[in-house]
C-alpha cells in the first residue's frame, strides 16, 4: 500500500495498439515474440511466454513509421499474469534506452472542414492561340 499519495507515475501517455498494427507484436532479439498490451514513446507493457527478469536488458525489434528498429530496453518490472495446465504467461514493462516514435501508422486524413474549395494552379485557356498542324507528318531519317 502506498502512503505517499503517488498515483500514475508514467512519463508519457500510453495507447493500446490495434490488433493488425505492426506495433501490436514485438520480437526480442532472442527470437521470442511478445504481444504488446500498451505502449508509449519511452516504453511498453508486453505479454508472452518468455520469462522476463527485472533489471535485465533486452533488445526489442519494433516496426514503426520510421521502419524497423532494434531498441535496447530495460525490464522495469515483470510478473506472472496467467497460469494454465499447459501454459504460463508473463507480463513485463520495458523502458526504452531512447525515445522511439510509436504513433499509429497510417496515412494522415485531412480535416474536411478546413479543405479549400478553390482549385490550386492556373486554369486552362478557353481557346488555343495556334491551331495544331494538319496534314501528314514527315519524320527526318
Amino acid at each position: 500500500m502506498r502512503i505517499d499519495g503517488g498515483g500514475d507515475r508514467r512519463h508519457q501517455p500510453r495507447r493500446i495498439p490495434v490488433a493488425d498494427e505492426p506495433l501490436s507484436q514485438v520480437r526480442l532479439r532472442a527470437g521470442r515474440q511478445l504481444h504488446v498490451v500498451n505502449l508509449s514513446d519511452v516504453g511498453l507493457l508486453a505479454e508472452g511466454e518468455m520469462r522476463l527478469l527485472p533489471g535485465t536488458h533486452v533488445d526489442v525489434h519494433l516496426v514503426t513509421a520510421d521502419g524497423r528498429l532494434l531498441v535496447r530496453s530495460r525490464v522495469v518490472r515483470a510478473f506472472v499474469c496467467h497460469v494454465g495446465r499447459d501454459r504460463i504467461a508473463y507480463r513485463g514493462a520495458l523502458a526504452f534506452e531512447r525515445p522511439v516514435p510509436t504513433g499509429a501508422l497510417g496515412y494522415p486524413v485531412p480535416d474536411l472542414g478546413r479543405v479549400s474549395t478553390e482549385t490550386p494552379g492556373r486554369s486552362y485557356p478557353d481557346s488555343v492561340s495556334e491551331p495544331p498542324p494538319v496534314g501528314p507528318v514527315i519524320l527526318a531519317p
